[in-house]
């Protein structure tokens, strides 16, 4: 039997059946209670929060361990909604006014939001209400005295299948050097997709029923990389799948080799291939591969899954660490993307959250539009930002620009807080350079006047593609109707890649486009100067860079820039395919 999930971390791997599953539904039902009984059912509901909390810490303490203090924060999501006011404050209440048992009330109180989590169409509400399930399954275990299924112990080459994983769970995976993993839930953005990435094991998730067609023992295949499962394969289609994992393996090694090579077209021209990152943890695998650089630092990420806000220090000491590490590479920090499916957990001043819910985030207050609606936390970051830029090469990147009023705004405030830097002494880089991310038609249509404005230009092909298709990329209604090959995409990029060379000014990429070999190909073929993907990826660019010509990825560039429509493009693209598998 063959499944089709989401490619959550690349790989392949072969193995038998975990089936890490809780091995009965817990029995639950209203219970009434005495007067008498409340207080003993409130203690008994206390010590269920006390000893959830305890494991996760524990869980927290073995990330730290394993990815360091970035990635500890993805337990973090779960211990603030331990501090609910959900939790702590409203199921008390229904204990003492309904006199019920705890874990019906826990159930029915989380049951509600739960509901309402499923009415909304985005993948980042969706994972949240995997987090509540998560959280709400620990508390009514210890409530009702069951064990905790563990993984512990698993035999070699195991290959865990769940209905859903959490970041503890996940930390066992290491441990426990599982081969791979599969899940009922989750998206590409998920915990478990996040930290599978970053263990290196070949995941799946989104696979929605594969738990109920799996036996343990059964031998499965993990194709991480397509986001395939596969049951009880036949011996052709086994033995098809060992050569694939050990050519997989056998390329990784290959490429590995081109990690300390200049990246450079046939002819000598020079591609600046750097890394997208989200963590400080994440430099180790950067220069594991060769990146020359980081061409897109997503700040946002210290400020999810916490009910605090970073501070200053924390910032600096964040960008600090990255420019060190890199150096004499450069980093581009992009300010706040903040919004879209990423939302704040904190409050304003004023006691209002961050980022409410909205009808369109995508279209709300997100990126440049929340820094320039909240100034003192945007101040506070290029505070932090400038701070770094004093040990390092560091750049600036501001996001979402629409309006040439709002890069406008953000220079004024960059400017303040640089003479608030000198007025205190403190030192920083005069000379620092400043972008534009280009990711809106409204942009990519004035980057003329953009262009005079900065110092680069980066084109962030995801939103790009997403904001000119009028396709939510987290949407699997429409997913097929997100196209990065559609004409209109390749004539917006194409035009600022000419607009900016206009002006003199750098124009390099960062988004999944660039991942792919033949679109890299195509993108450098247009005349981009850099590209910037995900760690793992860059050998694999490398090489395409190494293998052709300028001539030859301008002239497929230029073919293709004159097709009509993406089946005729990808017919054309597949030739450049069937060159890079030779």
């Amino acid at each position: 039997m063959m499944f089709k999930g989401i490619p959550a971390s690349p790989g392949i791997a072969i193995g038998k059946v975990f089936l890490f599953v809780e091995e009965e539904e817990l029995p639950l039902y209203p219970r009434s209670l005495t007067k008498e009984e409340i207080k003993g059912e409130l203690r008994r509901f206390h010590e269920a929060l006390v000893k959830t909390k305890q494991e996760m810490l524990e869980a927290k303490t073995k990330v730290l361990r394993a990815l360091g203090k970035e990635h500890s924060r993805l337990i973090d999501a779960h211990l603030v909604m331990l501090e609910d006011p959900l939790l702590t404050r409203d199921v008390t209440k229904k204990i003492v006014s309904h006199q019920l048992n705890a874990e019906w009330v826990v159930y029915e109180i989380t049951e509600k939001v739960i509901k309402t989590l499923e009415t909304i169409e985005d993948k980042y509400f969706r994972e949240r209400k995997e987090d509540l399930l998560a959280v709400r399954h620990r508390i009514i275990h210890y409530l009702l005295g069951r064990e905790k299924v563990t993984l512990s112990g698993l035999p070699t080459q195991s290959i865990v299948v769940a209905h859903n994983l959490t970041p503890t769970d996940t930390v066992g995976l290491k441990e426990e050097k599982v081969s791979g993993f599969a899940t009922d839930v989750g998206g590409r953005t998920s915990h478990t997709a996040l930290l599978a990435q970053s263990f290196e094991i070949p995941a799946v998730v989104g696979l929605k029923n594969i738990t109920r067609y799996v036996k343990p023992g059964d031998t499965l295949i993990i194709d991480g990389s397509e986001g395939v499962v596969i049951i009880n394969p036949d011996k052709e289609t086994l033995e098809s799948y060992q050569r694939l994992e050990a050519r997989f393996i056998a390329e990784k090694e290959e490429l590995q080799k081109l990690s300390k090579l200049p990246t450079l077209t046939r002819d000598g021209r020079r591609i600046e291939l750097v890394a997208n990152i989200e963590t400080p943890d994440e430099i180790q695998l950067v220069l594991k591969y060769g990146a020359e650089g980081i061409g897109l630092y997503r700040t946002e990420f210290l400020y999810l899954n916490r009910a605090d806000l970073p501070g200053e220090e924390e910032q600096y000491n964040n960008y600090s660490r990255i420019v060190k590490s890199m150096y004499p590479y450069s980093v581009i920090v992009r300010t706040l993307d903040l919004g879209g499916d990423k939302l704040a957990t904190q409050v304003s001043a004023s006691g209002e959250a961050l980022i409410s819910s909205e009808r369109n985030p995508f279209l709300g207050l997100r990126s440049i539009r929340f820094c320039l609606h909240y100034p003192e936390i945007f101040k506070q970051q290029l505070s932090s930002i400038l701070r770094a830029s004093a040990e390092g090469k560091l750049k600036i990147l501001f996001p979402m620009i629409t309006r040439t009023d709002e890069l406008y705004q953000a220079k004024n405030i960059l400017e303040e807080v640089k003479m608030s830097l000198h007025q205190k002494g403190i030192p920083f880089d005069e000379k620092i350079e400043v972008g534009v991310l280009i990711e809106v038609p409204a942009a990519a249509l004035i980057v003329d006047f953009i262009a005079k404005e900065v110092d680069f230009i980066s084109i962030g092909t995801n939103d790009l593609i997403q904001y000119t298709l009028a396709v939510d990329r987290g949407n699997e209604n429409v997913a097929e109707l997100y196209e990065p090959l559609h004409p209109s995409i390749l004539r917006l990029i194409k035009q600022i890649v000419d607009v900016g060379h206009s002006f003199g000014k750098w124009v390099g990429t960062c988004g999944e486009m660039a991942a792919e070999p033949p679109l890299a190909l195509l993108l450098i073929g247009m005349g981009v100067d850099g590209l910037s993907v995900p760690p793992s990826i860059i050998p694999r660019i490398k090489k395409v860079i190494n293998q052709f010509s300028s001539e030859e990825a301008r002239n497929i560039a230029n073919e293709i820039l004159s097709l009509p429509n993406r089946e005729m493009i990808e017919k054309t693209l597949s030739r450049v395919n069937i060159t890079l598998e030779k």
